[in-house]
């Protein structure tokens, strides 16, 4: 027996990383008996190994919870889960747009962080409604009535709308699920209209095709209905038609407000892009949904495979995977060093490992990575126009620039006071510049910064963590361009420059960093049978050089006694060898080479 349209609720669970979004799923789904408890584990709903690995969430997980509550009814309740860490509030934003309430979740020791500001703003331009929920108050360190305080100074939300809990014990979940019900309001749209539904994610199966998950606006869709995709108008009939518990359960039909997923049979992962809008060939809808905005790549790098037949193997592997995390772009490039590969668009670098780390696992690949690096706009002389850059082997000769700009973003940092000092160190030695502080309680403070985003990426996050000795927090949002004294800096091993080695940087930092990086190469770079230059130049002026020493044969063993001229006759014959084995020599440089930049400390 469907539940009617007025006793459904979709809600989303928000919060910052660690703060016990998951396990507070857990006991949701306990609670409701969803899943019955010899199936239950610890984090349900973070089922990718690298979820469990890294502990954190990566993927927006659906899934529908049946609850009778108090005044004796049953309600529909769909929960999407969401992922707290900054390179993923694309996933966040998207999973906002498919329900009407979210249950922001704040840790009763840790207070409010930075990313539960951004969550926030991201579901009040939602319009949704708000269930503030207090966690971990068992913990010996949790402080209730100052945070509580913080919600209502920073927040604006009354105290006594917070519901006080404890995921772990399940203290106050009864509660959650009765604010739930009671404060969220029920889906809009008519179940007689004709079908428009949000496809708000998806994944590749080999036997169903594409699985689109849905969230139904208006009208109803039946099992094997036929239905188009408006974007791409591709036609399917339906394979199967279900909802989330968690696992996919079949179901015969879904209606307005509901959510859920259908199997299209699809095999070409371009017809079913996510924000697409699904309806009936039968009975077409005049509009599709809004759908959602592109999402912006921040940091961009090359993914080239080590064995170069495998490259058909990573175009399926990028296009699958982009089905299931749209937030990533990708296009064909070529490198002398590296062969062929793909420049690919992350919104960070974790959303990058994650990215390298999945195609390495899910489609047993080796890859390399080149040095991240972010979109420049490069003015050229003689007005001829603007250029965007995003790998640095593209940027153009010294003497066609005019100007450069590079991207900026405003920072925001939610650190104990104790640290204002070396976050103000941190931020001015990366070119920010410090804007606002305000204090949350007596101990902790918002610190506004702007700064480049080239120097964001790289390791700043590590460094902040270290610094606060992991008790600071950060979020990050666009801020436009501006224009910089940027140089390309090019790697030359024996005289032959390496694409993939080069770097933008800033003209101050190109000598150290020029330094750095020879000195690094030359430790890894294996000795040949020549002497090996390795150069680091702007333009044709060289600024930091190391050079391999050659492998000495011993040429002398074989000759013993005898004259002098001997010997020397041997050396000559060696010496001429060397010479012409550099002229034709070239340089083999290991994997490890190309990973040196991103693990070259500071400074």
């Amino acid at each position: 027996m469907p539940i009617p349209q007025a006793r459904l609720r979709n809600f989303s669970i928000i919060a910052h990383i660690d703060h016990g979004k998951t396990t507070l799923s857990d006991r949701l789904l306990e609670l409701t008996h969803t899943i019955e408890a010899r199936q239950m584990t610890s984090q349900v709903l973070d089922s990718m190994d690298l979820e469990r690995e890294h502990g954190i969430t990566i993927k927006a997980r659906a899934v529908r919870l049946e609850y009778t509550a108090g005044d004796g009814l049953t309600y529909g309740l769909n929960l999407i889960d969401t992922p707290g860490h900054v390179d993923f509030s694309y996933e966040v934003s998207r999973s906002l747009q498919a329900c009407e309430g979210a249950i922001l979740v704040v840790d009763a020791a840790q207070g409010i962080e930075a990313q539960t500001l951004a969550n926030v703003h991201l579901a009040l331009r939602e319009g949704l409604t708000i269930i503030p929920v207090l966690n971990k108050i068992d913990l010996p360190s949790a402080q209730p009535d100052v945070v509580i305080e913080e919600l209502e100074n920073v927040l604006a939300i009354p105290r006594e709308e917070v519901i006080l809990a404890s995921a772990k014990e399940g203290t106050g979940v009864p509660e959650i699920l009765e604010a739930i019900v009671a404060r969220i309001p029920p889906p809009k749209g008519s179940a007689d209209a004709p079908l428009r539904a949000l496809v708000f994610d998806s994944h590749y199966d080999p036997y169903k095709g594409v699985v689109c998950y849905i969230r139904l606006e208006e009208g109803t869709l039946h099992d094997h209905d036929v239905i188009r995709l408006m974007a791409s108008g591709a036609e399917t009939e339906l394979l199967e038609l279900g909802v989330f518990r968690p696992q996919l359960v079949p179901v015969n039909s879904l209606q307005a407000g509901e959510v859920g997923y259908v199997a299209t049979g699809l095999k070409n992962v371009r017809e079913a892009q996510v924000g697409d809008t699904v309806t009936t060939v039968a009975k077409p809808a005049a509009q599709p949904l809004p759908g959602y905005q592109e999402a912006k790549s921040l940091v961009f790098a090359g993914l080239y495979p080590v064995a170069g037949p495998d490259y058909p193997l990573l175009r399926d592997a990028l296009e699958k995977l982009h089905l299931n995390d749209a937030s990533f772009t990708f296009e064909p490039e070529s490198s002398v060093a590296l062969g062929f590969g793909f420049r690919c668009g992350f919104l960070g670098l974790l959303h990058m490992e994650i990215v390298q780390e999945r195609l390495e696992r899910e489609f047993d690949l080796d890859l390399i990575a080149s040095a991240p690096s972010v979109e420049y706009r490069v003015n050229l002389t003689a007005n001829r126009g603007q250029l965007v850059v995003d790998n640095p082997a593209r940027f153009p000769d010294v003497g066609e620039i005019e100007s450069i700009e590079e991207p900026w973003v405003k920072l925001g940092v939610v650190t104990p006071d104790r640290y204002i000092g070396s976050l103000m160190e941190l931020t001015t030695n990366r070119r920010g510049t410090f804007l606002t502080m305000e204090y949350l309680d007596p101990q902790r403070v918002h610190m506004h910064f702007e700064l480049p985003l080239a120097e964001l990426i790289v390791d700043y996050y590590d460094q902040l963590k270290t610094r606060t000795q992991g008790y600071a927090s950060m979020e990050y949002e666009e801020a436009g361009y501006r224009a910089a004294d940027l140089v390309k800096l090019d790697v030359l091993v024996n005289g032959e420059p390496v694409d993939a080695l080069s770097l933008i940087l800033h003209r101050d930092r190109a000598q150290a960093t020029g330094r750095a990086l020879t000195t690094q190469l030359r430790k890894l770079i294996p000795r040949q049978m020549f002497e090996v230059p390795i150069q680091a130049a702007i333009g044709s002026h060289v600024v930091a050089r190391e050079t391999l020493a050659a492998m000495r044969k011993n040429v002398l063993a074989k000759c013993y006694g005898g004259d002098i001229t001997r010997k020397r006759k041997l050396l000559e014959k060696q010496k001429e060898g060397k010479q012409r084995m550099k002229r034709v020599g070239s340089v083999e440089i290991p994997q490890e080479a190309f990973l040196a930049i991103l693990r070259m400390d500071e400074g």
